[in-house]
């Protein structure tokens, strides 16, 4: 049996799955949102105008207590949004109806991320932050880390790792480690996380060197 799913097509109203709450108010086409309004949970005004595919186009925006705080023209902007509780989720350049540019990404209303954006997501130089402390900072691609240089940060904000970076964490090139305080223990090549081959050098505690070792497949070669 065939089942045939009727798209939302013209006047409409959207609600919360989960509570139930009135989310957008306005016409569709083909599922899509064309022209109307968002709202938050207190039932202010989020967002007021036109829709291109779902992405706020033309239109005002609005914080949750009906301040009118930025303004799209075709897709353009410098744009404050918060979530449905009123928390910031992003500040910073819009570019056809998405993240682009400079900007800054949220959770809860905390700082998570400081950078460069291009079709909503995270691309070229940014920082990461964790409880306002700084955790990493480098390239990126969308929306991961990549190859080239960056810097990683524990959450007490120090120091732990410096070098190369492919595919999100995991540390791939040449690099330096970095103990809980801050001291070099290691410097050489890393691939998938992992000190992988050729010379590589470890560091005491002191940040003086105790051992030289050429590396194969992520072990030690021990001299005979």
């Amino acid at each position: 049996m065939n089942i045939i799913k009727e798209k939302k097509n013209g006047k409409g109203k959207e609600y919360n799955n989960e509570n139930g709450e009135l989310i957008f108010e306005g016409e569709f086409l083909h599922d899509h949102r064309i022209k109307g309004t968002t709202f938050y949970s207190n039932g202010e005004i989020e967002f007021e105008g036109e829709f291109l595919f779902d992405k706020k186009w033309n239109g005002k925006g609005y914080d949750i207590n009906g301040n009118l705080i930025y303004e799209l023209i075709n897709g353009k902007g410098k744009v404050r949004e918060f979530d449905s509780n009123g928390y910031i989720v992003y500040d910073g350049e819009y570019l056809n109806g998405v993240y682009n540019g400079k900007g800054k990404e949220y959770f809860n209303g905390t700082l998570i991320y400081d950078g460069e954006f291009l079709n909503g997501k995270r691309n070229g130089y940014g920082k990461e932050y964790i409880n306002d402390v700084l955790i990493f900072k480098g390239e990126y691609l969308d929306g991961k880390r990549v190859k080239g240089k960056g810097k990683e940060y524990s959450w007490f904000g120090h120091l732990i790792f410096e070098g190369e970076y492919l595919n999100e964490k995991i540390w791939n090139g040449k690099g330096k480690e970095y103990n809980s305080t801050g001291e070099l223990i290691f410097e050489g090549e890393y691939l998938d996380g992992k000190r992988w081959k050729g010379k590589g050098k470890s560091y005491n505690w002191d940040g003086k060197l105790i051992l030289e070792v050429e590396y194969l497949n992520g072990k030690f070669i021990i001299p005979k």
